[in-house]
């Protein structure tokens, strides 16, 4: 089984054996948690509030997107590439928003920064993928 945070789950659906669905979803929430809070800690962002919102940030959206996707892709719904576009764009919103009315942090616009977190996550967690599996 091969598995990423959010860009390999179409290979995971493929073989994917429903005992394994809890243990994929914290592989990609914690992947995603990890790669944003260095990004951020690199960025700049020090208070002890925005660090918390970036996780919970991301404890509110990517078991969604992941679930949402395994099941687009499971079920064969949509074109998996336009679906991973279309939730990425919308992650990048929400967590622009939230940002926006949470953190201190003003160095960076929210949107631009969700952005940035979310494009590092994205391809980070695709390049330890194809390096781990």
């Amino acid at each position: 089984m091969t598995f990423n945070h959010k860009n390999a789950i179409i290979i995971i659906v493929v073989s994917m054996n429903i005992n394994e669905l809890p243990l994929i979803m914290l592989i990609c929430l914690s992947s995603t948690i990890v790669i944003e809070l260095i990004m951020s800690l690199l960025l700049g962002i020090r208070n002890k509030k925005d660090i918390l919102n970036v996780i919970l940030v991301n404890i509110m959206t990517n078991p969604l997107v992941v679930s949402i996707l395994m099941y687009i892709t499971y079920n064969r719904l949509f074109n998996t590439t336009i679906s991973i576009i279309i939730l990425e764009i919308l992650v990048i919103l929400t967590e622009g928003f939230t940002y926006k009315k949470v953190l201190t942090f003003d160095k960076i616009n929210p949107y631009v920064l969700s952005l940035i977190l979310n494009i590092s996550s994205y391809f980070i967690g695709g390049l330890l993928n194809n390096i781990i599996y």
